[in-house]
């Protein structure tokens, strides 16, 4: 069906200007590896896998495979007082490239739906050892948790948060860690900005840290402009929360399963926390689902008790969904077998050259990345930051390169499987368009 005779009046688009959008919308009917097919039938580059999930490359056989065998056979389980094999299978692969001692795995069906989980499981857990008092979260400026009622309260990103009344009480958030004067143009960490972690400390000092049950953190900032942490910075957070009884959680929904280079970017920062949470590259976005891990003493301090009782009243009517457990399983095998987080650090450097060779066009003020994860941040200079992003944006797409415009930046985070040449042409459209708009 083309876009002529496509009724557009029910779905309401997330995210997105939907006015704007129906007037001329953009639709994608088919994918492939690097590449999606447009409805007008172009081949579009994709340079940032979906929406930093299709880390192996759109519609791998394997998983595509997988996901066919498993809905044939059993289309649905319910995860309440039964189960199904894959669930298993697939917490015990996943706690096997997770952190050591985080090996408890509870499953939901978004980024979102993990966060939450995170944070009710964190409360439990202070509850259970007599701490019910801990019921504060403290996160950060510009971090991205997610759309539920808990992921934007401790949510950083202004516009995400201002039509939905007061949320949640009893949250604090740190400063974000750019800062235009000290670190524009580093090149993976920056040197400067580990004593920002001391902001944690002067927080705990307002309020008893007694009160406080976790502390939650992108280690990279994804939606909020590809923010990577200060060399230590990461590091003085975790001793912290040591020295206070707080948990530690990662927001890995974007970082996970290569993005970094490794399997999570706890493991590439050598800092690991109490909860990962993970969505996205879990199945390569082949079907929703989402995961939060757990050190071992948080489920165990939690799952005991009387026989035959329910520990914990928390679940998702699609928790382990056998058809995405069978494609996380599917998605984990091709990351080993082809080698891809390894690869990711291998190409590494290719992308860092490629896009800081962006470095002095017109109105670009910051370059950002890490992996294979990159933003290029525009200043106002005529056009609007906004403005000049959003033109990048379209003068891409209709150069047939898929990029991602945020506010003031344009955001890459193309699959584990990009080649040298592929990232060529994403950045050399990215600086025709910033030529064609100044």
């Amino acid at each position: 069906m083309s876009k002529q005779n496509l009724n557009l009046d029910n779905f309401w688009i997330p995210f997105t200007a939907n006015r704007t959008f129906k007037e001329d919308p953009r639709l994608l009917v088919g994918a492939k590896g690097m590449y999606y097919e447009s409805e007008d039938g172009r081949e579009i580059l994709d340079g940032i896998s979906g929406l930093w999930c299709c880390n192996p490359g759109h519609c791998h056989p394997h998983i595509v495979e997988a996901v066919q065998n498993q809905i044939a056979s059993m289309d649905y389980a319910t995860a309440f007082n039964m189960a199904h094999p894959k669930a298993f299978q697939l917490a015990e692969k996943i706690a096997s490239i997770t952190p050591k001692g985080l090996d408890k795995v509870f499953f939901g069906n978004s980024g979102s739906e993990a966060v939450d989980t995170a944070m009710k499981i964190a409360l439990a857990y202070h509850t259970s050892r007599g701490e019910g008092q801990r019921t504060k979260f403290i996160s950060r400026e510009k971090g991205y948790h997610g759309v539920n009622f808990g992921g934007v309260s401790v949510g950083g990103l202004p516009l995400n948060r201002k039509a939905f009344g007061p949320l949640l009480p009893g949250i604090d958030h740190l400063p974000h860690t750019w800062n235009l004067e000290e670190m524009a143009f580093s090149k993976g960490q920056p040197e400067w900005g580990a004593h920002l972690a001391d902001e944690l400390n002067n927080i705990l000092t307002l309020q008893d840290p007694n009160n406080v049950a976790a502390v939650i953190l992108e280690p990279v900032i994804g939606s909020g402009g590809v923010i990577v942490p200060p060399k230590g910075y990461l590091e003085k957070i975790r001793k912290i929360c040591d020295d206070h009884g707080i948990l530690l959680i990662f927001d890995e929904v974007i970082t996970g399963f290569g993005r970094v280079g490794k399997a999570f970017a706890s493991e590439r920062f050598n800092v690991t926390p109490d909860i990962i949470t993970m969505a996205k590259g879990l199945t390569a976005a082949s079907i929703p689902m989402s995961a939060a891990v757990f050190k071992d003493e948080i489920h165990d301090q939690i799952v005991q008790g009387p026989d035959g009782v329910i520990e914990l009243f928390h679940g998702y009517t699609y928790s382990g969904h056998p058809v995405a457990a069978a494609a996380g399983l599917a998605a984990i095998e091709v990351y080993e077998n082809e080698g891809l987080f390894e690869r990711t650090l291998e190409i590494e450097p290719i992308f860092q050259e490629k896009i800081h060779s962006l470095k002095g066009e017109n109105q670009i003020i910051d370059i950002r990345n890490i992996g294979l994860m990159g933003a290029v941040h525009f200043g106002s200079n005529g056009k609007t930051a906004t403005e000049m992003s959003s033109s990048v944006f379209k003068h891409c797409y209709e150069n047939d390169v898929l990029v991602r415009f945020s506010g003031e930046f344009i955001v890459l985070s193309p699959a584990l499987i990009v080649q040298e040449e592929e990232i060529d042409r994403i950045i050399e459209t990215i600086r025709e368009g910033i030529q064609a708009n100044s």
